[in-house]
């Protein structure tokens, strides 16, 4: 177990909640509420702390809880962090967030029942990640009940041993962490095989499954103060793109080399991407939402610069092995979740 690993599992957000002050009916108002969030926790999952502290101030109604962040609603199904990492260009902390109780705005955001709804959009993800590494989610759709509990737990009690233990039945795998592999997009057509290799009592594996928060923009900035902020999700692309790991005679393949071989539509002649292969949608319904992809959104653009590229909180060296931050820095759903801001001298959408 990697010391980056524990990181990421014991990273957590300090946030300041505030109640929304058209729920807010006694006086004086209540203070906001103090808590420490999980990185690799869903906002939601926070209500139980959250609730009682302003319970005594809601109006009469039935709570359908949602948050928002400068008057842009959440998305539940995106993890704390990766949602922290996307909107503080220059982090805030603590994170100031509004919560509701009423008002659900159904019309931006998915339906949420409460914990139920985050644990099987975390168990699609987890399905939808087996079928990109092993060509299928045989080993998910077969886990027994007490696992699937107990794999869920550890999620949300950050139990990293516990996860360790029932995710290693899954043979999702592991990668080889050296500074030797190469990695490039491939088609859903060419499925890796279920036997894999063993390597040092491991199980060896290529294709990585990646999650890519991709936003544009046209004017340079020094200070990350300075960088646009994001104020509407249409401003994001939100990608899901699989790659996979093969030798390249020693060259090793960086992350710089990985975000442009994932951005084709960004950098042409980088790589290639199957159109079948662009992008997966989850199947927990993002599709209907208004985002789009990059892929069928924009026409190549010779001049784009990586401005930054941001993973689990941190802002690693572009010159970085990709394998290390595959191995380290990924989620327990298996995705690698890539927030990445993009200068582009000129963007045309197509209408």
């Amino acid at each position: 177990m990697s010391e980056a690993h524990k990181f990421v599992w014991e990273g957590s957000i300090p946030l300041q909640i505030h109640l929304h002050q058209s729920e807010i009916t006694t006086l004086p108002p209540p203070p906001p509420a103090l808590v420490l969030a999980p990185r690799i926790g869903y906002l939601p999952l926070l209500i139980s702390l959250i609730k009682p502290h302003f319970s005594t101030t809601l109006p009469p109604g039935i709570d359908t809880i949602w948050f928002e962040y400068k008057g842009l609603p959440l998305k539940w199904y995106i993890p704390t962090g990766v949602l922290f990492d996307l909107l503080c260009m220059e982090p805030e902390r603590p994170w100031n967030l509004t919560v509701h109780f009423r008002g659900y705005p159904s019309n931006l955001l998915l339906p949420c029942e409460g914990v139920d709804s985050i644990k099987w959009s975390f168990i699609n993800s987890l399905k939808e990640a087996a079928y990109v590494i092993n060509g299928n989610c045989k080993n998910v759709m077969n886990m027994s009940q007490p696992d699937q509990a107990e794999l869920w737990h550890s999620v949300l009690s950050g139990n990293l041993e516990s996860y360790r233990r029932v995710s290693s039945k899954l043979k999702l795998g592991t990668f080889e962490d050296e500074y030797a592999e190469n990695i490039n997009p491939v088609s859903t057509k060419s499925q890796q095989s279920t036997e894999e290799t063993e390597v040092t009592g491991q199980l060896k594996t290529g294709r990585i499954p990646v999650r890519l928060y991709v936003w544009t923009v046209n004017k340079d900035f020094d200070d990350l103060e300075d960088a646009p902020q994001i104020d509407n999700w249409d401003k994001v692309s939100y990608i899901n793109r699989p790659v996979e790991i093969h030798k390249d005679d020693g060259k090793y393949f960086s992350l710089n080399d990985a975000v442009r071989s994932l951005l084709p539509e960004f950098f042409p002649g980088s790589s290639f991407v199957d159109e079948e292969d662009a992008s997966i949608n989850r199947s927990t319904g993002e599709e209907e939402e208004n985002t789009c992809d990059p892929m069928s959104s924009f026409q190549p653009l010779e001049n784009a610069e990586i401005k930054l590229v941001r993973i689990q909180g941190i802002e690693p060296k572009l010159e970085i092995p990709f394998s290390w931050v595959v191995n380290n820095l990924m989620n327990p759903e298996y995705f690698l979740h890539i927030c990445v801001c993009l200068k582009v001298s000129e963007a045309k959408a197509l209408q």
